[in-house]
């Protein structure tokens, strides 16, 4: 699917009213200041399609034959998780890796693996993930090191922390 050029206002309004509800941060947790601020929106589930504000993302989503859908041609979210997880990860290895003065090589690569399964409580899905840093290049001492601290600066290790098992490693 092309990326329309949207020459108007997006196809929905962002909503002025206070949230219906708002799910804590946890106590330790301080509010921040977001530097940037992505927008999107959904229509149809898993079997619709899913744009960003800007234009620059246009999907259509298809729900996976192991989840009972038709396995269509589009993407699903945790297919859309698993690519900006490691994409958000790869930058956390890069930003750690600069405070050592350490380059990290142009192949360097992080692998995503998201499942999504029934949770054990029946209440509903739960996720879990696998990373796995290659860095070409990099003693494995050094590799894990990195890994290790990009996984407390990267936000979507923070976000998950605590609520969804991840297995990270480096090769």
């Amino acid at each position: 699917m092309q990326n329309p050029v949207r020459t108007n206002d997006p196809p929905y309004q962002r909503s002025t009213s206070a949230p219906l509800f708002r799910r804590r941060a946890r106590p330790q947790e301080s509010i921040m200041q977001a530097l940037y601020t992505a927008h999107a929106h959904a229509t149809g589930g898993r079997e619709g399609s899913a744009a960003t504000d800007d234009g620059t993302l246009d999907l259509r989503l298809s729900t996976p034959k192991q989840l009972g859908g038709g396995g269509g041609a589009g993407t699903n979210p945790e297919q859309l998780f698993a690519a900006g997880y490691a994409a958000c990860f790869l930058g956390a290895i890069k930003f750690v890796a600069a405070q050592d003065k350490v380059r990290i090589p142009d192949d360097a690569k992080v692998e995503s693996s998201v499942g999504i399964g029934k949770r054990e409580d029946g209440a509903g899905f739960g996720l879990t993930v696998t990373l796995r840093a290659t860095l070409p290049g990099i003693d494995p001492a050094t590799a894990q090191d990195l890994v290790k601290r990009a996984d407390v600066v990267c936000p979507y290790s923070h976000a998950t922390r605590g609520s969804i098992r991840v297995d990270i490693s480096a090769a």
